[in-house]
């Protein structure tokens, strides 16, 4: 499938963000700044130390290294890439993407897919399915002006209420993915043969084409021992049970036929099962690609994904492993107790559900260079506070700052409208090379 980025996403509005005015909107950016253009706050050549806490920041170092990384992994296992834009909501990060060859970008809901087409993304997958009558307009009068929208469909039922919807806009056929899940699995068939009886029912749908199969293995398992990863591989071969299936009743309606699976944890294993049935397009059978739908690696993290992606797990701090690529910066508003400091962000600004904040250092001042802080842990998080412990002999006082390591993207960038990249994260004081704008 041919996916030419410079028509995959509108570049100018992309570009248009850096006209973005700096205001009060904007809890990474000091007042001081504010009337300023991004472009022109750029432009002073900022630096951490400029910065205010907390601030979340992203490594341009890490961001270029892991983009291109699983860019040439997919490339060297015969799979496409449509990064989970739901881990990001930026349509500068998109762009990166879709810029080193993704095939499109998925997402997750309507809101999402408002997002992604106001920013002229042309081919985006909603990993879900449309059952609200709205969202399912809005996806045929965008696919009546040219975009391709692919979405799921996990039951008969659902099927009728896309058909249903539109019926109201002749002529708009909508490409859709039957979606196979597994007991105790979040969405998808639980059995083989409800499955096929979707992808039939779609198939005799006057508006809708079955454009390929697939699922999430995510929701199977959390870990990588022999157990989960045996759960994994089942499953995906169900997968392409279901494909064949499909293939030999000739229920496929478009001639590009996409299996798709694959989130940021064991898209290794997708490739193993499942790469073997992409081919060519022949005189009998249509062409055939695996798409993988890894969101948070252009990211990643120093928790749960350090430890169970695919590039690291084994050795995180390999030069063929992702690399963190966010980090907050917090400091100390009390120390009321020996051992004790309270810092100045909590749930509102640092994500949580994967595993607490990991203290990395301190400094007295923003830009200053760390220092170790041996065997200080985050022990709980308020709304605006965070509580870290740490040994009562070292001195730890308001005022200083803390870097944080975090885990999973996916709930540490909805916390930030503005986010400043900064070069090097293993710089003492580095320039802010850029900024992004999250749309969630």
């Amino acid at each position: 499938m041919e996916s030419p980025s410079n028509q995959l996403i509108d570049a100018q509005r992309v570009e248009k963000l850096s006209a973005q005015r700096l205001d009060w909107q904007h809890q990474a950016i000091p007042a001081a700044y504010h009337g300023q253009s991004v472009s022109e706050f750029l432009a002073g050549g900022p630096r951490l130390e400029n910065l205010q806490t907390p601030v979340l920041t992203l490594d341009e170092s890490a961001l270029a290294h892991n983009a291109q990384l699983l860019n040439t992994w997919c490339q060297a296992h015969g799979v496409l890439l449509a990064p989970h834009g739901k881990t990001t909501m930026s349509p500068e990060l998109w762009k990166r993407q879709l810029d080193l060859g993704a095939w499109g970008i998925t997402l997750a809901n309507a809101h999402q897919l408002r997002t992604a087409r106001a920013f002229g993304v042309q081919r985006v997958m909603i990993a879900n399915s449309l059952t609200d009558p709205q969202a399912i307009s809005f996806a045929s009068a965008e696919t009546a002006k040219g975009a391709q929208i692919y979405s799921w469909v996990d039951s008969v039922r659902t099927v009728e209420l896309l058909s249903k919807v539109l019926a109201s806009t002749p002529g708009v056929i909508l490409p859709v993915i039957a979606e196979l899940g597994a007991p105790g699995g979040r969405t998808g068939a639980r059995t083989d043969n409800e499955a096929l009886e979707i992808a039939r029912a779609v198939a005799a749908a006057p508006q809708l084409s079955l454009a390929g199969v697939g699922g999430y293995e995510g929701s199977l398992a959390h870990t990588t021992d022999a157990q989960a990863l045996e759960t994994i591989r089942d499953y995906l071969q169900r997968v392409g049970v279901l494909h064949r299936a499909a293939l030999a009743e000739k229920l496929y309606g478009l001639g590009q036929v996409i299996i798709t699976a694959g989130g940021s944890a064991y898209f290794d294993e997708v490739a193993g099962v499942l790469a073997e049935l992409s081919n060519a397009a022949t005189a009998d059978e249509p062409e055939v690609q695996v798409v993988l739908r890894s969101g948070a690696y252009i990211i990643h993290d120093d928790g749960f994904y350090r430890m169970i992606s695919p590039l690291g797990r084994n050795d995180p701090d390999a030069d063929q492993a992702l690399r963190a690529g966010m980090h907050a910066w917090v400091r100390v508003v009390s120390q009321p107790e020996p051992g004790l400091a309270i810092l100045d962000a909590g749930k509102r600004d640092l994500p949580f559900d994967e595993g607490m904040p990991v203290p990395q250092g301190f400094a007295h001042q923003l830009g200053e260079e760390l220092r170790e802080l041996p065997g200080a842990r985050i022990t709980a998080v308020n709304d605006q506070h965070a509580f870290l412990h740490f040994e009562p002999e070292l001195s730890l006082n308001p005022g200083d700052v803390i870097r944080l390591g975090l885990s999973h993207p996916c709930t540490a960038l909805d916390k930030w409208v503005l986010i400043p990249v900064i070069d090097s994260v293993h710089h003492s004081n580095p320039r802010v090379v850029n900024v992004v704008r999250t749309f969630f």
